[in-house]
């Protein structure tokens, strides 16, 4: 270091939207503070910069109450005082999916883009760990560095240690590097995102905060350039500032005390850095601490928040962008911009690290669960639309096999990979209009005594797939026609079950209801048999136990895998924020009772078997634990047990095993009366493996089953995505989920995979005393997930796709029939004259046998072109080969934020290990 200290002093606030407090008390103060700053920015020139915390969405919520003073705010971004962006909102990285994230920073530039100035500052000042791509990311955005408060643990030149490991840096300065190579600056906040709050102007206060901060800082950095973050959360402006820097300036003439922003600090960091900066690899977790501060329980608080936001998220990326594509593709309708984008920001809305964690008051999480329906119902209205547009474009009228009479349906398949599954479908097998008869009453008895007849389900072909037929009745429907006012029907519907084949990824297949067809041949498929508690189809024998739990056999590589999902409960006196047994307590399992075992549902298509495990929890943890929460006793320090009285707890699990299916689908259902507990379920593995993997933010990591030696929690939970898996290198078990993000790996000799479904508790933790009684999770619960055993590599061998797969839902629709197809041609009322075939596909790739993951399509907005996006699962190069069936101008590779790259010249593209691939195509006008 030069004798020559720099002290930049940053000024900003770590704006948590909703905490401690409901969203509101947070706005007012906001607005508050972003007023008090714009007279600050007017009446002191010294005032240089403000760091307005990263994310974009501040500015929509202080113009929500303060429109008359954006001439005044934007003025401030333009001029490069106020520094916007890169982010729409500070999201939690491992509780959003990959393309959540990609949203919240594309979303986020957008907004900054019509200013002229982008923050080009990977910010990630609080977030609870740091996703391994990050790096990837931020490069592709045109960011070289990021700035986080989490996940290493640095060491200091006073506090060295005489093994230097991959995870942590002596400085805060360091090279952060993702799976693929993608490398960019890491700067740790190694004093926190506040060690320059409140600078005293007052002399001699001054010296005293300047002698400790200025020593402190200069423990981590590796130059003479220190960082001060002037602010902290919620923190006022400091408008004394200018007068604070004059004096610390007369106090210590070798610094140079400048009121900064992150472009000067990080240009004067880059200009300076030592060669010895140390590089750290993939993701950012904490791993080499004592465990306790991790906050990875944030992952089981509140379950519900998390399924409705795996729900949410799918239902846009995976379901209403690509049908949206689909009928822009067609030429059906415009693919619609601005309502995704408000979908998008409602979701994201919920995405800040306080939030999604469900680590705030109840009434913020009361406030989510509105936005989440807000965000979906938005979402099931473009899919609807879209679908509809291209259902009705869809030619029947040649299937000659179907006849005048059938009701044809169609099912879309809105993932990356050809699917098959059971579908299910509410089928009007005829209506009748309020104008057509006296009463609604009438037209409903009409309806309701006519014959159904011998219906049966047949593909283009003309054949005759076996189905499961109920009869619902007559029910009121309404159409909403784009030229005339509403048109109210009654209508008699039929709930259609059966196995589709072969849908195309990103495509279609359509299927008709048609009666009377006695010598229709059989499709032939796989079906599924079962034989007192055990069930069976062409890829896997499950019997179901005494005790509720299922032994799986892989008939491909005749791996049993013996007492999956068994239940454990423990008691947990520890906090929204994190997991704490009570010591001496044991854990309580299912694995002794007696269930009561019954087949729900049998065809040759499904089959459905169930079992009710009841049983009885401790009510809660002691009185003692009521007293030490009280009195802020830490969780490490509490001594509080499990309650003496008991609750029960009934279990009703679901074992659904479908035709041609790799894969045993679970649903569990409990009233919780209990609190203070945590809920899990048990899939010992018996693979011998010292890791396993885990689907994360466009990744699969790999993660050593033990923990690192610094590490003395007892628990190793963990963040997961989609799935998690242990491999042997030849026999594997994955286990899928539908937003259950924690997991563990326990060490006790078998590997088992431990799924947390639910955890409760009743405060918010951190740095005061905050009742959440919500938190708790009482009553009604229902969880999904589902058992994936493999052989070889998970990718490679389809198991992930699976997995994948598992968590988006089939869109199926009703088309017209021919006879109603045939009179809107001859009117000219259909889709402006476009016409699809039965069954089709917009996108394929060579996704047989392929490390590689296939991620979005959708529309960018800037360009117009179609994106398309995968990952790279594996290390090694693999081929991507994409093949449109629309015409295309020119396919470019593309970035993050969806900008043409490179043209490519053939429709082949290599995939590096751990890559991002975007495509871009520009289409033909």
């Amino acid at each position: 270091m030069t004798n020559k200290k720099t002290a930049h002093i940053i000024s900003h606030t770590h704006w948590d939207r909703e905490w401690y407090m409901p969203y509101e008390y947070h706005h007012l103060l906001l607005i508050e503070l972003m007023d008090k700053l714009l007279d600050t920015l007017d009446q002191d020139p010294e005032y240089r910069y403000f760091h307005l915390d990263g994310q974009t969405i501040i500015r929509e919520d202080y113009l929500q109450v303060r429109p008359e003073q954006r001439e005044r705010l934007d003025h401030y971004i333009r001029e490069g005082r106020i520094h916007f962006g890169p982010w729409y909102v500070l999201q939690d990285e491992f509780l959003t999916s990959g393309e959540a994230n990609l949203r919240n920073l594309l979303i986020g530039q957008m907004d900054a883009k019509p200013f002229g100035i982008i923050s080009k500052t990977g910010y990630f000042p609080d977030s609870f760990g740091n996703m391994g791509q990050a790096p990837q990311i931020l490069q592709q955005a045109g960011i070289t560095n990021a700035i986080f408060g989490r996940g290493v643990k640095p060491t200091g030149f006073n506090n060295t240690v005489s093994e230097m490991d991959t995870y942590e840096s002596p400085y805060s300065e360091m090279i952060w590097r993702s799976p693929d190579g993608s490398e960019v600056l890491g700067v740790l906040f190694a004093n926190w995102y506040c060690n320059g709050m409140e600078v005293p102007a007052d002399p001699e206060a001054a010296k005293a905060y300047w002698d400790k901060n200025l020593a402190d800082a200069e423990k981590f950095a590796s130059t003479s350039h220190l960082l001060f973050m002037n602010g902290c959360d919620h923190q006022p402006i400091q408008t004394d500032l200018s007068q604070a820097i004059q004096t610390a300036s007369g106090l210590y003439p070798d610094v140079e005390f400048v009121h900064s922003n992150f472009d000067q600090y990080l240009k004067a960091l880059e200009d300076n850095l030592p060669a010895n900066l140390v590089t750290i690899e993939g993701e950012l977790r904490s791993q080499h601490t004592d465990g306790w501060g991790t906050l990875v329980n944030t992952a089981s608080s509140r379950v519900y928040l998390k399924q409705m936001n795996q729900a949410g998220q799918t239902l846009l990326e995976k379901v209403a962008e690509p049908l949206a594509a689909f009928a822009e593709l067609a030429g059906l309708q415009a693919y619609p911009h601005h309502l995704l984008t408000y979908a998008w920001k409602t979701l994201m809305q919920n995405h800040p690290h306080d939030s999604i964690c469900g680590c705030s008051v109840d009434e913020v999480h009361r406030e989510m669960v509105t936005r989440f329906a807000k965000s979906s119902q938005m979402a099931e209205a473009i899919a609807a639309q879209s679908v509809a547009a291209l259902a009705e474009a869809i030619d029947v009228v040649g299937v000659e096999a179907w006849g005048p009479e059938s009701v044809p349906f169609t099912v879309f398949n809105t993932s990356g990979w050809s699917r098959s599954g059971t579908v299910t479908v509410e089928l009007i097998t005829a209506k009748k209009y309020f104008p057509e008869g006296p009463t609604p009453q009438s037209l409903a008895r009409e309806l309701g005594q006519a014959p159904l007849g011998a219906l049966q389900v047949m593909d283009e072909e003309g054949k005759v797939y076996s189905a499961k037929l109920e009869d619902l009745g007559v029910h009121f429907g309404y159409e909403l026609p784009k030229d005339r006012f509403r048109q109210p029907y009654m209508a008699r519907k039929v709930r259609v079950t059966f196995p589709a084949t072969d849908v195309a990824a990103l495509g279609y297949r359509t299927y008709a209801l048609v009666a009377n067809a006695p010598d229709a041949a059989e499709a032939g498929l796989d079906t599924v048999q079962v034989q007192g508690n055990t069930m069976e189809n062409a890829k896997l024998s499950v019997t179901v136990a005494d005790n509720g739990t299922v032994t799986v056999t892989d008939k491909v590589s005749g791996a049993v895998y013996v007492g999956l999902n068994a239940y454990e409960n423990t008691g947990d006196i520890g906090n929204e924020y994190v997991y704490r047994q009570p010591e001496g307590s044991d854990a309580l399992t299912t694995e002794g009772l007696q269930a009561e075992i019954s087949l729900i549902e049998q065809s040759p298509s499904r089959v459905v078997i169930e079992t009710v495990l009841q049983w009885e929890v401790p009510a809660s943890a002691d009185e003692t634990f009521l007293e030490e929460k009280r009195e802020m006793v830490p969780f490490t320090e509490r001594r509080a047990k499990r309650s003496a009285q008991m609750v029960p707890l009934v279990l009703t699990t679901r074992y659904t095993l479908e035709a041609g299916s790799g894969m045993l689908q679970v649903r569990t259902s409990f009233n919780n009366h209990a609190k203070d507990q945590r809920l899990r379920a048990l899939f010992p593995t018996g693979l011998a493996a010292d890791h396993h993997y885990a689907d994360s933010i466009f990744e699969v990591a790999r993660r050593s089953n033990k923990p690192a030696a610094e590490w003395v929690n007892p628990s190793n939970a963990q963040h997961q995505q989609v799935f998690v898996s242990v491999a042997d290198g030849v026999n594997g078990l994955a286990i899928a989920n539908k937003g259950l993000n924690e997991y563990e790996v326990l060490l006790d000799g078998k590997n088992t995979i431990a799924v947390t479904l639910l955890r409760s508790s009743s405060e918010l933790g951190d740095w005061g005393v905050f009742e959440t009684p919500e938190a708790q999770c009482l009553g009604a619960q229902t969880v999904e997930y589902a058992i994936i055993p493999y052989t070889g590599d998970g990718a490679v061998s389809g198991a992930y796709a699976q997995a994948y797969q598992y968590q988006i839902p089939w869109t199926v629709v009703q088309t017209q029939g021919p006879a109603a197809r045939i009179a809107a041609v001859n009117g000219r009322q259909h889709a402006g004259g476009v016409t699809l075939p039965v069954s089709g596909q917009w996108l394929s790739w060579n996704s047989d046998a392929s490390p590689l993951a296939f991620s979005t399509l959708k529309f960018a907005e800037e360009t117009g072109d179609l994106v398309a996006r995968w990952y790279n699962l594996g290390a090694e190069p693999a081929e991507l080969k994409v093949q449109p069936s629309f015409e295309v101008e020119a396919v470019y590779e593309s970035d993050v934020l969806e900008r043409r790259v490179s043209k490519l010249g053939t429709d082949e593209q290599q995939a590096e290990g751990h890559k991002i691939i975007t495509q871009v195509y520009q289409l033909e006008k």
